[in-house]
């Protein structure tokens, strides 16, 4: 399987003509202080004003106390505790996710689009991410450009992923490869050449932008060496990122890579206090490069609580869906509360959101305009109507509500997309747009070495006073 044994060397012809139209634009306030098409040199901007800003924000008010930690707090894997700075996304337990400040519609709405698409490019919410502003086409349209242009994998990479035994996860298999990629840093080199702490976020940015345009290649490698032939197609410099992905995979469905598009965007970022997020700051945090980082974050995302939740929703669904195609209230009730004798509702709940994850709102909306009449997409939209009351009934959930991953099998699926194993990978490549552009800036604020203080239970035991 001796395939892209060397870098892509594509022809790039004409991007900023053919990828984007005009975009309609709501009322909602657009950011863009910068016309530049080149996303460093937008940084370079910004960065030193952001630097300032956050000096004196410490200087000023560096002794104040924004909250209060609690036993279970400690105990309660730290849910609730404000001990991160996350600039790229917020989540709001009532509204959801807010990307620099615009939600999931806004973004839909505002960010560009592909010629003939509905939906936004991912290049133009990691613009967002990077810089706090809504990217114009060009801009867009140069990202996408410079992300075909280096998306070429070294030979040692694919050489050691077209020898690994199929038995091997997908994402044992992702994690592995990044961390080849090490091989490749510029913020090493740099850092092991006594480069200034104020230039450590150029080689960041390098790093990060060689490993998300590497990221589709890397993850098609690994989906047609198990799942297909081994052969993985060139990249294309007149296609966008996720139209290359859908393209390296084998696909050839103008709705799948609209869908590629959507579900790339939406679970690039969901703060910094998630497994994914805030491992790859944390490793960060020590110096270690891009490309180590962003491998622990993915070894994070592959666990069944975080990124392989997608999974379990099939699994269960599939126990549901058996012989029939369709089924009365009474039946889903039945067997909702079967499956909650023994264990959970899988794709319901949520750490911290108390309302429906806009995520799941915005692929349900896409399923009812491309695959209404599609049986596991009828149950799963039965079943948005059925659960929510049993969990209620039932009195143990916080949040009765879908999430994020109770609707995007069903989609992978109706596209033939059946191989639930590779989904964390696609998870995986999307969640690369936020914490990569949240260590960028990582470096550029000067984050330091993150080292909270534990403790045991007998020393909390005395702290606390109890006997």
């Amino acid at each position: 399987m001796g395939v892209l044994s060397r870098f892509y060397r594509p022809a790039l012809p004409q991007l900023a003509k053919k990828l984007l139209p005009a975009s309609t634009l709501s009322s909602v306030a657009i950011r863009n202080s910068s016309s530049s098409p080149d996303l460093k040199k937008v940084l370079a901007e910004k960065i030193p004003v952001a630097q300032k800003d956050v000096a004196e924000f410490r200087k000023e008010y560096g002794d104040t106390k924004v909250g209060e930690i609690t036993v279970n707090m400690m105990y309660g894997g730290m849910r609730g505790m404000k001990g991160l700075v996350t600039e790229t996304s917020v989540l709001d337990a009532e509204e959801g996710i807010r990307f620099r400040g615009y939600s999931i519609p806004e973004c839909q709405e505002l960010l560009p689009k592909a010629v003939g698409g509905a939906e936004p490019l991912p290049e133009g919410l990691f613009w967002l991410l990077c810089t706090g502003d809504i990217p114009t086409e060009a801009q867009v349209a140069s990202v996408s450009l410079e992300w075909a242009k280096r998306a070429g994998v070294p030979s040692h990479v694919v050489t050691m992923l077209n020898n690994l035994p199929h038995t091997v996860h997908p994402m044992a298999q992702l994690s592995a490869a990044v961390n080849l990629l090490s091989s490749e840093s510029l913020f090493s080199k740099a850092y092991a050449d006594g480069v200034k702490k104020t230039e450590y976020w150029q080689y960041a940015y390098e790093d990060s932008m060689n490993l998300i345009a590497k990221l589709p290649t890397i993850a098609a490698i690994i989906y047609r060496n198990l799942y297909r032939d081994g052969k993985v197609a060139a990249i294309e410099g007149n296609l966008d990122w996720s139209a290359n992905f859908v393209k390296m995979l084998g696909y050839d469905n103008r709705e799948f890579t609209e869908l590629m598009r959507l579900y790339l965007t939406i679970h690039t970022d969901h703060e910094g206090g998630n497994v994914s997020a805030h491992t790859c700051h944390l490793v960060g945090s020590a110096l270690s490069d891009p490309y180590l980082s962003f491998a622990a974050s993915m070894n994070g995302l592959a666990g069944p609580l975080h990124g392989l939740a997608n999974q379990e929703v099939l699994i269960w669904l599939n126990k549901v869906h058996g012989e029939k195609s369709t089924f009365t209230d009474q039946e889903l009730k039945d067997f909702v509360w079967e499956t909650l004798k023994t264990g959970v509702i899988p794709g319901y709940g949520h750490a911290v959101l108390r309302k429906t994850d806009p995520r799941y709102m915005v692929q349900r909306e896409f399923a009812l305009k491309h695959l209404p009449e599609d049986s596991l997409f009828k149950l799963v939209a039965q079943l948005y109507h059925i659960v929510p009351p049993v969990l209620l009934e039932h009195g143990k959930a916080a949040n009765p509500w879908p999430n994020v991953d109770a609707h995007s099998g069903v989609l992978l699926q109706y596209y033939g997309m059946t191989e639930m194993n590779y989904y964390t990978v696609l998870f995986g490549v999307s969640r690369a747009l936020g914490v990569l552009s949240s260590l960028i800036w990582d470096r550029a604020l000067g984050l330091p070495l993150e080292r909270p203080k534990s403790m045991s239970t007998e020393g909390l035991k005395k702290l606390v006073g109890a006997k």
